[in-house]
């Protein structure tokens, strides 16, 4: 018994560590690099202040990506647990897809490929190998939500705790964003983190309840700045 209650701690310690590793912002996604349009919402006076900021990352996080990337993530989750590929080339399609810009399908696709590379460098799966090299098979983009849904899935990370710290830290990448680009003190920064903790419960909620009619944005504004963001005359940001 002491054995078995030892075997399952250090199976939970790899999986916590695993997961702390992969969603830390130290790993090698190139997440710092991109803004998801906040720095021409910045320049054009949408989030050019602390308050403006949290009413923006906010509706990213409820009606934007937040909410999108969450559904997409739970249901390529769970195809994967279930062994179900053909469901899960059918989510990682759509992810891919559901991009309004160049930018941000860039954003998406350019993180997904990298988090893909490093999880296989430290961590190899043959399972998590298989269903990247189906995806390139059929021209499809490795989106960062479905990557890391892939990667936990296939190594038994939990659905729940998996896309509550996915969501966290693309939370705090938008956060870190402004606190460079508004710019904000740390403690404005934390301020903000505190404050979108309703906001990212909120879309990991509507994640695990997505069905595939359900996934979809309603943040034109987002897209609108990341278009503009593309011909910004000074720029940090890759979008």
């Amino acid at each position: 018994m002491r054995t078995a209650m030892a075997t399952t701690t250090a199976t939970e310690q790899a999986r916590l560590y695993r997961l702390m590793a992969w969603l830390s912002p130290a790993f090698p996604t190139g997440g710092f690099s991109y803004s998801h349009g906040l720095e021409y919402a910045v320049e054009a006076g949408l989030a050019d202040n602390r308050d403006r900021a949290l009413t923006w990352v906010e509706g990213v996080l409820r009606f934007g990506a937040g909410r999108l990337d969450a559904g997409l993530f739970a249901l390529a989750w769970r195809a994967v647990e279930r062994g179900d590929d053909e469901g899960f080339l059918e989510v990682a399609e759509l992810a891919a897809a559901l991009r309004g810009t160049s930018e941000l399908k860039l954003e998406a696709g350019a993180q997904g490929k990298a988090f893909l590379l490093a999880v296989e460098t430290g961590w190899p799966s043959k399972r998590v190998a298989a269903l990247g090299k189906a995806m390139a098979g059929r021209g499809i983009d490795a989106s960062l939500p479905v990557s890391v849904a892939m990667a936990a899935a296939a190594h038994g990370l939990m659905l729940g705790q998996t896309l509550q710290a996915y969501v966290q830290a693309f939370a705090a990448n938008l956060v870190s964003a402004a606190v460079r680009l508004v710019p904000l003190g740390q403690s404005d920064g934390l301020r903000l983190l505190a404050a979108l903790e309703p906001a990212t419960r909120a879309a990991v909620s509507s994640g695990l309840a997505a069905t595939l009619d359900d996934l979809g944005a309603a943040a034109p504004m987002v897209d609108w700045c990341s278009m503009r963001h593309e011909t910004q005359y000074t720029r940090l940001f890759r979008s």
